[in-house]
């Protein structure tokens, strides 16, 4: 009834889910910094959140500690599970699963994954979401989640249809007074669920992304910068404290830079104050 990736790259780690059922992300997630990430599904036993992860810390392997949770549980062969610790990713199909029911894991050094979904129109489902996520290399991490998810829901998805996905991703030192936490969205009951997420995580990235092509706030662009930013009402002869005023009121101070103003804020400053045509 679920599809999933559960990857590493660098310090990140995080899962991207999608649904036909409530809340998938309710049930489905659950990552901690240096140390792993995993996804429980399928007649899901929340227990292996904490146990996986648990076991990830100790120094076990995904493959080990996945191995060593399901040999414990008398109802593995419903679950569908997957796993990626520091240098490891391991996925399990029980025996029992919906069919089309199968994951793929792999670990390349510096990124993993695991991907797997049951109650599929089919493998191409997976494989879908494995291209999907080979080719994205290069793109930040939330997003490369996401268009696993995208291409795995464009490819067939939960053959019973769609209703919830969520994105949850950790990484030192990102998100919101730099908590760690890369992402963290729920999209729980919706016609288009994967399509939503993703504007719920372009909006994340507007909000709690970390500065990028920052330009600095001099000549004609301070000018601009000045003269929009009057145009809301805030004023004043230094135009990155009068930008940090205004960025302040509309929650952009995580894209603030000392070094001028960030590409996204600009972008935004100047769909507040379009040009008269």
């Amino acid at each position: 009834m679920t599809f999933s990736i559960v990857a590493r790259q660098g310090e990140a780690y995080g899962v991207a889910v999608a649904s036909k059922f409530l809340a998938v992300g309710a049930v489905v997630p659950a990552a901690r910094i240096g140390v792993g990430a995993v996804a429980t599904q399928s007649y899901a036993r929340v227990a292996y959140l904490d146990e996986l992860i648990g076991r990830l810390a100790s120094g076990e392997s995904a493959s080990g500690a996945l191995a060593a949770a399901t040999a414990l549980d008398p109802g593995r062969e419903t679950r569908q599970v997957g796993v990626v610790g520091a240098s490891s990713a391991a996925t399990f199909t029980g025996s029992e699963c919906n069919a089309w029911a199968g994951g793929v894991a792999r670990d390349d050094g510096d990124t993993a994954y695991a991907i797997q979904g049951n109650i599929l129109t089919g493998p191409e489902v997976v494989e879908a979401m494995e291209r999907a996520w080979l080719a994205s290399t290069g793109r930040p991490f939330a997003q490369r989640l996401h268009a696993a998810l995208v291409a795995g829901d464009a490819a067939g998805g939960d053959s019973r249809g769609r209703q919830s996905a969520a994105l949850y991703a950790v990484e030192p030192g990102s998100g919101y007074d730099a908590s760690g936490v890369l992402a963290d969205l729920r999209v729980d009951d919706h016609a288009d669920p994967v399509t939503e997420l993703g504007r719920l995580l372009a909006e994340w990235e507007m909000y709690f992304g970390k500065p990028e092509d920052v330009r600095p706030l001099a000549g004609p662009l301070a000018d601009e910068v000045r003269e929009r930013l009057a145009r809301l009402g805030f004023t004043g002869d230094d135009p990155a404290h009068v930008l940090a005023d205004w960025a302040g009121n509309a929650n952009y101070e995580a894209r603030l830079s000392p070094d001028g103003i960030d590409a996204r804020v600009l972008e935004a400053l100047r769909a507040a104050t379009p040009d008269p045509r």
